[in-house]
């Protein structure tokens, strides 16, 4: 099922998660999912979509999200598995993943725009901006973006020249000149068209 932004969100009945993921524009790193099950009795105030935060809210509502959730996951995908899979698919199995390595089974998952989960152990909902409608999405995305830009941290130490803790992998104007400059790292996805073209020259 898939709900637009014209549709009602369903009510759901059981236990359910939400899932999202970050990471899928960027050139190299991995793209990271998470799925939490929040508890309806402990409710987190200020969950909204991760791209709407500053960095320090995400960092506190992450840690809160961690603290008070009935139980939460988080799942990353290599650059090397998304080249093998294609971004699409490596990001649907991410969130998959994300909610089958949940320690509370839930009953319905929610997953964050317009694909379903395919092979899910339970029945899924595909939500249009779910990460700022469905606070168990939002809970998850915070928890994707928290780790993911934690994670381009270190590959900034790793390999200090492409920036990465600036843009985080993103496709910057800065991020494709010193690409072309000094050619891809083992950490960029060989498969989008940016890094092919760096590799080529």
């Amino acid at each position: 099922m898939k709900i637009t932004l014209q549709d009602e969100l369903p009510v759901i009945s059981g236990l359910l998660a939400g899932t999202d993921e970050a990471g899928r524009g960027p050139l190299a790193g991995n793209v990271v999912a998470a799925a939490v099950i929040l508890d309806p009795h402990v409710p987190i105030a200020g969950l909204d979509d991760s791209k709407k935060l500053s960095e320090k809210k995400r960092q506190l509502l992450a840690d809160e999200i961690k603290h008070k959730a009935l139980s939460w996951s988080v799942i990353s995908i290599s650059p090397q598995q998304i080249d093998e899979m294609n971004i699409l698919q490596a990001s649907l199995y991410a969130m998959r993943t994300a909610a089958e390595t949940l320690d509370t089974r839930p009953d319905h998952v929610f997953v964050d725009g317009n694909k379903v989960l395919p092979d899910c152990f339970c029945e899924t909902t595909a939500i249009i901006k779910g990460d700022s409608r469905v606070a168990e999405i939002s809970a998850a995305s915070i928890l994707a973006k928290v780790e993911r830009d934690a994670q381009m941290l270190i590959l900034h130490e790793q390999y200090p020249e492409y920036g990465f803790d600036k843009h985080k992998g993103y496709p910057t104007k800065a991020h494709r000149e010193i690409l072309i400059q000094v050619g891809p790292c083992p950490e960029h996805r060989r498969s989008y068209a940016p890094v092919r073209e760096a590799l080529s020259r």
